[in-house]
């Protein structure tokens, strides 16, 4: 038996009627009557006896209304109880790409000092923006496109590409390194990579055609595996660590700018002075 089955018994008693009733509860008759014989049917007895007018209780029917508006008492009181409770804050939903580097990440978050709580979603660019689109999520973590100069943005990051390798790899002290110089290496891929069709093209164009320790869209396991010695990748700079160093690459210009981008309606979130732009600026700055 539930709340509901009572409140739509009271309504019949009060009201005396089924279509009133129905009325007072913006339900429809047929879906009335239907809950009034599903209560009969728990309380295994008539509660009501229809005329043509008007609805009179049975016995049973008037033993269940002292406990019917009891409970309901009951329940208003309880509701009443919780009315002055403040509704919990709902969390500041902020999208982030898988290749952000996690240091950088947590950075932010940490210095994060907003009212809301802070809930995290991972995607894709174009995931990313699909989801600010439909209201998903209020703002996002993400490459800056041209485009981005008309929406709310805030410019975090500018950074190239670098082959990534072990701090000791023979190759790790040069300034600058050929394709070449790399043919022979084993290489680990990097699936969360911005540019990794067009740096797929650069290696094959200049006649380098590696072998693969790995292939994985998880940057931290990708990183940790260079740092292991199973191979070299190429990635933004930002994510070298310790044990792992980024050399540059001859001709192999790529650069992403990352930023802040948010809906036309949470302006706000990207202000110099909002509480996410300074905590993701702090992040970013090493």
């Amino acid at each position: 038996m539930k709340r509901a089955h009572l409140r739509q018994f009271l309504a019949v008693v009060e009201t005396g009627n089924f279509t009133r009733a129905a009325e007072r509860l913006a339900i429809s008759q047929p879906t009335l009557s239907a809950a009034i014989a599903e209560l009969e049917r728990l309380a295994g007895a008539r509660l009501f006896l229809r005329e043509r007018r008007q609805v009179r209780l049975t016995d049973a029917g008037a033993r269940l209304v002292n406990h019917a508006r009891a409970i309901e008492r009951e329940f208003r009181a309880a509701e009443a109880a919780f009315a002055d409770v403040p509704a919990p804050l709902k969390p500041l939903r902020l999208g982030a790409l898988p290749s952000i580097a996690t240091s950088m990440l947590s950075a932010t978050v940490r210095r994060w000092t907003g009212a809301q709580p802070l809930a995290l979603f991972e995607g894709t660019d174009a995931e990313l923006r699909r989801k600010l689109g439909e209201g998903q999520i209020d703002a996002a973590i993400t490459l800056l496109r041209p485009e981005d100069a008309d929406r709310p943005s805030l410019p975090l990051l500018d950074e190239g590409y670098r082959l990534l390798m072990p701090a000791d790899h023979p190759l790790a002290t040069a300034a600058l390194l050929d394709a070449r110089d790399v043919a022979a290496e084993t290489m680990i891929a990097r699936r969360s990579c911005e540019v990794l069709g067009e740096t797929s093209r650069w290696f094959t164009q200049r006649g380098v055609r590696p072998p693969f320790f790995l292939r994985s869209t998880n940057d931290d396991r990708c990183i940790e595996m260079v740092r292991a010695g199973m191979g070299v990748t190429t990635a933004p700079q930002s994510l070298a660590r310790e044990g792992v160093v980024a050399v540059p690459l001859a001709d192999y210009d790529f650069r992403r700018t990352l930023g802040l981008i948010a809906t036309r309606e949470r302006f706000d979130l990207v202000e110099q002075r909002s509480p996410l732009a300074e905590a993701c600026r702090a992040g970013f700055s090493g």
